[in-house]
């Protein structure tokens, strides 16, 4: 969020906690996530052009320190970035939330890890708007449940909160970026213009291929217009009637279009409305996003996972993609002839879909290769409709006659 006609300094605050290592593979690498964006200019991180510091913290192991930094930049009056990456613990007494610090064992937590409380304290007196919390963290084994139960983390409702929290034992990345930090420093380079926070997260949390069960923070319950857990407020632009964003659950809808709340959980009546709209790259974002939530959930090779692969086919379609539509539809073809009968009547609708979007590719190579694919498809079903095969190799013999393929030598 850009903060306008504000005074005084930004500030970005980036700690990296201790490593989560389980079974000596790196989870997450904190200090690869704060080398990574330490190269980011300030100005893109707290989207707004006002006079910035930025503070690293890696390797620290005192967690007095880390609160004398954070009560520094809460004070700052301009817009405050903080970025937490590393492995989320519990202490044995009194059960509380931990970030570990370097150094910190499970017998140590109380003295050398920083207390979870600490930053909604500190935070709390920030003015509604000003504060961004970015997290990418891993839970350890005595940190998970409490998570689960209570959705993730308290955080002061007056910050804007969006991250990932990966469970104890999911795949590690080895000693470098995070793939949830990775892609949110690219889809910040990659879009001049300087997309709001919430876009940013949505689009690298779809990308990052998280565990199953991951928290994603903000969920689909807070873009889509829940109410408010009790005693909680909203944030400064969260929809009216939508929790804080510092109350995560694992995500739902991970919705990167503006607008007004969306009661309904399943999306499809709003990328609908955005496509229809001429809202294209906001339509395929939010299906990019959903689909991946759905790989998360239901698997690979579940009905849902390939009715999503339909509908960005189709969304494709729309927006006059047709190289990605064709592409799409043909591999929802394949699926489909994976797990059903060649006649049924999806896999024709399918084929149908693929053949209608590949008579509509105007550049020669990139129509022969697909018309190859497709002819070998359409030949598999049964009864084939012998004018869709007309259609193809007589299409497929001019290509080949094309005098820009005979000069490639194709």
């Amino acid at each position: 969020m850009q903060i306008e006609g504000s005074r005084g300094r930004g500030h970005v605050l980036l700690v990296a906690g201790d490593a989560a290592v389980r079974r000596g593979v790196v989870q997450v690498a904190p200090s690869a996530n704060l080398a990574a964006l330490g190269v980011v200019p300030a100005a893109g991180l707290l989207n707004s052009e006002v006079p910035s510091d930025t503070t690293y913290l890696d390797g620290v192991r005192d967690p007095n320190t880390v609160l004398m930094r954070l009560r520094m930049a809460a004070a700052t009056p301009g817009p405050l970035l903080v970025h937490l990456s590393g492995r989320l613990t519990v202490d044995r007494r009194a059960h509380r939330l931990h970030l570990a610090l370097a150094g910190t064992t499970n017998a140590s937590v109380r003295w050398t890890a920083l207390p979870w409380e600490w930053l909604a304290v500190e935070l709390r007196g920030r003015p509604a708007g000003s504060t961004t919390v970015l997290l990418d963290l891993v839970a350890d084994k005595a940190a998970w449940p409490p998570l689960q139960e209570h959705g993730g983390p308290p955080v002061t409702p007056g910050a804007e909160v969006y991250g990932v929290i990966r469970p104890p034992g999911s795949a590690g990345g080895g000693n470098t970026v995070s793939s949830y930090t990775r892609h949110w420093i690219d889809q910040l380079h990659s879009n001049p213009n300087r997309p709001d926070r919430l876009r940013l997260h949505t689009l690298a949390a779809a990308a990052a291929a998280l565990p199953a069960g991951s928290l994603v923070l903000p969920s689909a319950r807070e873009l889509g217009g829940h109410r408010a857990p009790p005693g909680r407020a909203p944030a400064a632009g969260t929809p009216a009637g939508a929790p804080a964003a510092g109350f995560p659950v694992p995500v739902d809808d991970p919705s990167p279009a503006a607008g007004p709340p969306v009661p309904a959980r399943d999306p499809r009546a709003r990328i609908h409305a955005l496509a229809t709209s001429g809202r294209h790259a906001e339509a395929a974002d939010l299906a990019r996003a959903w689909e991946q939530h759905v790989l998360r959930t239901c698997g690979f090779t579940s009905g849902e996972a390939l009715e999503w692969l339909e509908i960005r086919a189709d969304l494709a379609r729309m927006a006059d993609d047709f190289p990605a539509a064709t592409r799409l539809w043909t591999t929802a073809v394949r699926t489909r002839l994976a797990r059903q009968p060649a006649d049924a009547p999806e896999v024709r609708a399918a084929a149908t879909g693929a053949l209608y979007c590949w008579t509509r590719l105007e550049d020669p190579d990139t129509a022969a290769g697909a018309g190859l694919e497709l002819l070998d498809l359409l030949e598999s079903l049964p009864d084939p409709d012998p004018g869709h095969l007309r259609l193809v190799r007589r299409r497929m013999e001019l290509l080949n006659r094309s005098p820009s393929r005979s000069r490639t030598g194709s």
